[in-house]
């Protein structure tokens, strides 16, 4: 039993080991499904789109039948005329007195409830707008934090191999240095732009921490969990290079800011509607039965004998504004400016996105040339580094001149990095603009 009990605890505990040990890989694409999937803002989003579902249900309810009971029951502490025996006049105020009944009601006219049922779908569609905001800037957030975690993780790997690559340099240097052949100053120099890269790898490694669990919150994902990073740089800026997105042209309509404002002006139309409806009368039907019982003790409710009188009654009731001292003419002509304000934001809007829209493609096709620039740029600082290095050996060039080229490299495979980066951000706005997915 106990080598069972020790074998049990051991799988257990390989069982978790393993699972610390295997971290939850994504490619951009997988986090961001997985974002869309369990980000808690998404998630309270469609929780309101759920409460908005019912509210609209709550609308429709109020035109339908409407069915209420009741139990009224009376005390006469002090009655005005004291039971006879012999006058039936005297049972007009009993000691004791119950009503239990049962009552229908059915609206059959309200201007307010047909513009209510009206404003269902808008309703609706503001919910729906609201968590499209919400996705479209969790999506924008995740390939900003993916990228900013992978430009981190990168700049890691060139710092290690620009470390190793000056490593060997530096420990070369020092040699001919002992022999007399070359300055004190070259091996200072090397060994000033090593600290400088090793210190800076340091910082990155913090950085890439922090990054990752920016990450994990856009995620959903608890900060203990371990998460790596599958995608390269490389390989997401080949897909985001799309020079249709470009060209094409997209209507504005579908912009989710657009929608948000046009919902707000449909809004506050009906809202006036709403309020000229308050001219119109009310038209209620009724239908109500009884039960009277009455008693001089209470206690003979609840006996067999006791009398109860039924008794049905039906009506309608109809109810329509006289005078109301302009207060809702007041409302009114309130309505009626809001929902010209409202338009007037609408094509604000318009314009605002119009602008929006070709700055950000203008914004998008400069990344690309960047990239394409420092790209290039890229490939002459690490030729021109290489030279230098064979002349710095040769005893051509300086260490000053060596350093120089190799700061050059550095801030050259930087800056192509971060073009990698402006690309795919570039490429996120543009399309949370236009509303693709």
């Amino acid at each position: 039993m106990k080598h069972k009990l020790i074998l049990c605890f051991g799988l257990l505990f390989l069982f978790i080991s393993n699972a610390q040990e295997n971290p939850r890989s994504f490619s951009l694409d997988e986090a961001i499904a997985y974002a869309l999937e369990n980000n808690r803002n998404i998630k309270n989003a469609d929780l309101s789109i759920l409460a908005a579902e019912h509210q609209v249900w709550e609308t429709k309810a109020l035109g339908l039948p409407q069915i209420n009971g009741s139990v009224d029951y009376t005390f006469n502490v002090v009655r005005p005329i004291e039971p006879v025996a012999g006058d039936p006049f005297s049972f007009f105020f009993p000691k004791h007195q119950l009503t239990p009944s049962v009552t229908l009601n059915q609206l059959i006219f309200d201007g307010g409830y047909l513009v209510g049922l009206q404003s269902n779908k808008v309703f609706l569609e503001i919910s729906q707008n609201a968590k499209d905001k919400t996705v479209n800037t969790i999506e924008a957030n995740v390939v900003s934090a993916y990228n900013n975690a992978l430009l981190t993780k990168e700049s890691i790997e060139i710092t290690k191999n620009n470390i190793k690559v000056l490593s060997d340099n530096l420990e070369e240097t020092k040699k001919i240095f002992e022999n007399g052949l070359t300055e004190e100053e070259d091996v200072e120099q090397l060994q000033l732009t090593l600290s400088s890269l090793q210190n800076n790898q340091r910082s990155l490694e913090t950085l890439y921490g922090i990054s990752k669990g920016y990450l994990k919150i856009l995620l959903g994902i608890d900060q203990s969990e371990t998460i790596e990073l599958t995608d390269t740089l490389e390989s997401l800026v080949v897909e985001n290079i799309s020079l249709n997105l470009i060209s094409d042209t997209h209507p504005i309509s579908n912009n989710i800011d657009y929608k948000i404002a046009a919902n707000d002006a449909e809004s506050k139309r009906l809202v006036y509607k709403l309020e000229k409806s308050e001219q119109l009368p009310k038209v209620n039907a009724f239908l109500n039965s009884n039960y009277l019982g009455i008693s001089e003790s209470f206690g003979n409710y609840f006996k067999p004998e006791q009398e109860w009188f039924f008794s049905t009654a039906t009506g309608v009731s109809i109810k329509f504004p006289i005078f109301s001292s302009f207060g809702k003419k007041s409302r009114r002509q309130r309505a009626k400016v809001e929902w010209d304000v409202a338009k007037n934001d609408l094509i604000i809007m318009e314009n605002q996105l119009t602008l929006e829209f070709k700055n950000a493609k203008n914004e998008y096709q400069l990344a690309i040339d960047t990239y394409d620039n420092k790209q290039k740029n890229l490939a002459l600082a690490e030729k021109i580094e290489r030279k230098n290095i064979i002349k710095f050996k040769e005893g051509i060039a300086s260490s000053f001149d060596l350093r120089q080229a190799q700061t050059q490299l550095y801030s050259s495979q930087q800056e192509y990095l971060q073009s990698i980066i402006d690309v795919i951000n570039k490429k996120a706005n543009l399309k949370n603009l236009l509303n693709l997915k």
